[in-house]
């Protein structure tokens, strides 16, 4: 069953499951409301909807005009989607309510222009545009969507394929823990029972968990910042936190935590200017690119890069990419196979001439090497699957550090071999050697096939004394990682590449 799950993931990116999963919510919202299920009339909740997404849509495109920037319809889909779910619906003959819901979706896009650094915006757009409606009209975010028992089940299971689809199990298990405890701490002993059964099942604490908390753009993108920003917003969303007579709300709870991750987290967005294209391998191009200021980073973490599209197909404008080159090179390097039924954006990537620009944002991973340098390595990788480990081995070459790796590496044919010289260069310089696995056309000293148990064993005799680095195609991926498990080597000794909205 997870099996099946996964590969319907896979072919998802992360924006694309958040947006239909939103969109499930309010259809199924919809049809209770016609059978007398859900707390709100349909045909207020249906043009609260509407009236949601044309305020976000319009002021998007005035906004990414103003700012020259590309426009996201599909966080703009998102953000109206949210707020339709958590302020009250306004009916046609409600001008007060009307003016709320377009003041709170106004806000909401505006504050990824306005309230940003670097062009990297510091708020939840949905929980910035319900708190200042809240504050300034006194029309609060009443988070309808939690406090309807019907609309549960569905608020769990698009949740949790969300949190599986992100891997941030972490982050939301926090967050419920932290609530949970605050929520126990502050209620008299007497009524834990009540107070437990009311945050669990009448309480926008799941749907806050899965759809706001983990918005990748305002959270932090490491594993212990992003754990103490769960625990931060965990204890100020419990709802007997309060300073003096101020209470905290969700949405306030969340932003509060948006400015210790903004705090936490690298910094801007970056506008990067190419320079070249310089091909790979067969199908495979590096974008090699200029940036405004030095980019800090390490070795195999990855950016998300944004493209302006005419016309986006279902995976948007938006991808994550490992930075192909080292943090010690002067150039950012983007390394990217092309396949024929190639989407929009690498349709317009491919387009791209040197002077045209692509934004860069969300530097994150911990995809990285190890930090003692003793610490033996295996890298594994197949195909494009290659390009964190060309940042890493170039890395390690412009510092002159030897360190104790080796390098299997699968691909179908001899032509889809990428970075050799690095590779060539890294064995010569820090005698690091290469194994490469070729399935088609071998050549002699390589070996005949994909990369299996048996080429694992023959070439890394000591492999369970390796920490195992596993990057490439997720199939792959996947069924290697089951393959070490099987041979005895611990899960904590294996790391994968991961994107989050991979597909």
């Amino acid at each position: 069953m997870i099996k099946v799950v996964d590969r319907f993931l896979d072919h998802l990116t992360m924006y694309r499951l958040v947006l239909y999963y939103l969109m499930v919510l309010v259809a199924t919202a919809l049809v209770f409301g016609f059978a007398g299920l859900a707390p709100h009339d349909p045909i207020t909740l249906a043009f609260t909807t509407a009236l949601a997404l044309a305020a976000c849509w319009i002021a998007n495109k005035v906004f990414a005009r103003i700012f020259e920037v590309p426009a996201n319809n599909e966080s703009v889909y998102i953000t109206a989607l949210i707020l339709a779910l958590i302020v009250d619906p306004v009916a046609v003959a409600d001008p007060r309510g009307i003016g709320a819901v377009v003041f709170a979706s106004v806000w909401a896009i505006s504050s990824k222009f306005i309230f940003a650094i670097g062009r990297k915006h510091l708020f939840n757009p949905a929980a910035f545009g319900a708190a200042l409606s809240a504050l300034l009209l006194d029309q609060p975010a009443t988070w309808w969507v939690g406090g309807s028992l019907a609309l549960l089940p569905a608020v769990m299971a698009g949740g949790i394929l969300i949190v599986r689809k992100l891997r941030r199990l972490d982050l939301v298990a926090t967050f419920a823990v932290v609530t949970l405890a605050t929520v126990l701490a502050t209620a008299d002993p007497s009524q834990y029972g009540t107070v437990l059964m009311e945050t669990l099942r009448s309480s926008p604490m799941f749907f806050f968990a899965f759809v706001m908390l983990t918005e990748p753009l305002t959270a932090p993108t490491m594993r212990w910042p992003r754990i103490a920003f769960a625990g931060i917003v965990g204890l100020l969303f419990a709802p007997n936190i309060h300073i003096g007579s101020f209470y905290f709300t969700p949405e306030l709870a969340l932003l509060a935590g948006n400015l210790f991750a903004y705090a936490a987290g690298p910094k801007g967005r970056l506008v990067l200017t190419l320079e070249r294209i310089e091909q790979s391998a067969a199908d495979s191009y590096d974008f090699i690119f200029r940036s405004p200021r030095k980019l800090a980073f390490e070795a195999g973490q990855y950016l998300e890069w944004t493209l302006s599209l005419d016309r986006a197909d279902n995976r948007g404008n938006r991808r994550y990419f490992t930075v192909a080159s080292a943090p010690t090179e002067e150039t950012i390097r983007l390394g990217v196979k092309f396949y024929p039924a190639a989407s929009a954006f690498k349709r317009a990537l491919r387009t791209m001439k040197p002077g045209s620009s692509i934004h860069a944002s969300q530097l994150a991973g911990d995809f990285t090497l190890p930090t003692n340098p003793d610490t033996k390595i295996a890298f594994i990788a197949g195909g494009i699957g290659i390009t964190p480990f060309r940042s890493m081995l170039q890395y390690l070459l412009d510092r002159k550090e030897a360190r104790p790796i080796i390098v299997l590496y699968g691909t179908e044919n001899q032509k889809d071999i990428a970075y050799r010289d690095v590779l060539a260069a890294a064995r010569r310089e820090l005698g690091i050697k290469t194994i490469y696995a070729v399935a088609r056309d071998a050549e002699p000293g390589q070996y005949a096939g994909n990369i299996d148990e048996r080429l694992v064993r023959a070439a890394i005799p000591d492999y369970l004394e390796r920490t195992v680095y596993i990057s490439g195609p997720q199939a792959m991926v996947k069924a290697l990682r089951q393959k070490l498990r099987a041979m005895g080597i611990h899960r904590s000794k294996i790391k994968v590449d991961y994107f989050p909205g991979f597909a």
